[in-house]
């Protein structure tokens, strides 16, 4: 099985990208043996913002068939999403827009599992909850979306994995949904 993992964060120091990270760790080793994981960096899809002007006048960036092409190469999605004021990034958002340009499936009808992290106490469930609203509608088949709270006190950053043993069973109760 191929799976696509990302965060929706442009951060070099995303805990988002440790979480997914870890959570594809977790799901190759414990869940799915056979997995063939590709973590993929939204930084390598960076792109104009998008307008309907730049579109008209100069198309889809290839950039954005490329990140489509990712999505249609694998058999299931993992993504955690980085909550800026409560919505998703910037960065994020525009690779979004500008691949929903090439047909409103952006997801291609792959299951996922969605996740959420912060440094606070609201483990950015306001991004979570707009993801798992609105996913479905660009072709999304979520299984399973988890929050994760206080990040640094839930993870251990230097061994890269969850230190908080309910939240490391909700995480492979969430990934298990993929099989």
């Amino acid at each position: 099985m191929k799976i696509l993992a990302f965060a929706a964060s442009s951060s070099s120091k995303s805990i988002n990208k440790q979480l997914v990270t870890h959570a594809a760790d977790v799901l190759a080793s414990d869940i799915i043996k056979d997995a063939q994981i590709e973590i993929l960096d939204i930084n390598d899809y960076e792109m104009p913002i998008y307008s309907s002007d730049r579109e008209e006048a100069g198309g889809i960036p290839d950039l954005a068939h490329q990140f489509a092409a990712k999505i249609g190469g694998a058999d299931a999605l993992l993504i955690s999403y980085a909550e800026h004021n409560g919505n998703y990034s910037a960065a994020y958002k525009n690779l979004f827009d500008w691949t929903s340009r090439l047909g409103g499936k952006v997801f291609q009808d792959k299951p996922m599992v969605i996740l959420a992290t912060s440094p606070g106490g609201g483990g950015a469930a306001s991004v979570l909850g707009l993801a798992k609203t609105s996913a479905p509608f660009f072709g999304a088949d979520v299984k399973a979306d988890l929050s994760i709270a206080s990040f640094y006190d839930v993870f251990d950053v230097e061994k890269g994995m969850l230190k908080d043993v309910d939240m490391q069973k909700q995480l492979q109760g969430a990934l298990a949904l993929l099989k």
